[in-house]
């Protein structure tokens, strides 16, 4: 009997950490959610790009980033990340609660409030410059100019249609701030990765805006399909992807690299033919395969390819 009142005694105290931890979780996955965690495949392998090539050409053993500083640059791409993607839901609330596709999101169907987003804004800015400043001096410094960069994207879309282009460039902070991470100066290839994911960003954020052309349209929120039409969009991702590949293969001629890399730049060739090929102005099937799937299969070639050339 003793033992079944222990028992009985112990079943709220077990029913309120599953209460607890349910709760967290599903916190968890809003909060993934609200900043789409899945997307930073998109943005971490150029980090590591970045780290990678800065290491090799300060001729460090291996090619390998300081783990102390890689370290750092992942909690600064993330914090960036985190606050861009949590301003952007704030800025966007008011069209995203009226747009059909975006209206079950987080802010809209009040899952997460505008002071909880503005809360995780503050507190992820917070965490980029604490990065940036274990890193070195010139990355402190720079770290406003970044935010200011990743979090101003989601105005220009209120003005042009090239928002795209802010989106990409926002994007090839990455690299670009992984490399002044590991080296605390620029060089030619940093520039040239910068400008090739701003290029690639912006080009597949051409395929996403085509859900939401009429809408936007109706909205007055400016993108390249819906001021300039569907068709002459995919004409114009299509010169963003090839101005991308030139600045990659800019990358492998300054960066020194070898038969890896340029191997994997042609299989990263064929994955933006196929994109291309895929998408069609008015039928939206493979926008998501062409959008998520298809650029993250990039991302990690490129990464590897460098990696591998280096290694």
């Amino acid at each position: 009997m003793a033992g079944r009142a222990r028992v009985n005694d112990a079943t709220p105290a077990l029913y309120g950490l599953h209460n607890l931890l349910s709760r967290s979780t599903q916190a968890t996955l809003t909060f993934a959610r609200l900043v789409r965690l899945e997307h930073t495949i998109f943005a971490l392998p150029p980090t590591f790009i970045g780290a990678w090539l800065a290491a090799d050409a300060l001729g460090l053993p291996h090619g390998i980033p300081p783990l102390e500083a890689l370290g750092w640059i992942v909690v600064a791409m993330m914090a960036a990340w985190t606050a861009a993607m949590a301003f952007n839901r704030i800025a966007d609330a008011r069209y995203d609660s009226v747009n059909p596709r975006t209206m079950t999101w987080e802010i809209p169907r009040g899952a997460v409030k505008i002071w909880q987003a503005w809360a995780i804004v503050a507190a992820s800015a917070a965490l980029l410059v604490v990065a940036a400043g274990n890193l070195n001096r010139l990355c402190l410094m720079l770290s406003p100019v970044a935010l200011a960069v990743v979090m101003g994207y989601s105005l220009t879309k209120r003005f042009t249609h090239w928002a795209h282009l802010v989106l990409g460039a926002a994007n090839g902070l990455a690299p670009i701030g992984a490399w002044l991470g590991v080296a605390g100066s620029f060089a030619a290839p940093s520039v040239f990765v910068w400008a090739a994911i701003s290029l690639w960003v912006g080009g597949f954020d051409v395929i996403y805006a085509l859900q939401d052309v009429e809408v936007d349209r109706q909205l007055g929120i400016h993108s390249i399909p819906a001021c300039l039409g569907p068709e002459r969009g995919l004409r114009i991702m299509r010169l963003m992807h090839a101005g991308t590949l030139l600045c990659l293969g800019a990358v492998g001629v300054t960066g020194s690299l070898g038969g890896w890399y340029y191997g994997g730049l042609v299989v990263c060739a064929a994955i933006l033919a196929y994109e291309h090929r895929i998408v069609r102005p008015y039928d939206l099937r493979n926008v998501n395969m062409a959008f998520q799937t298809l650029n993250g299969w990039f991302a990690v070639i490129l990464l590897l390819s460098v990696l591998l050339d280096r290694w």
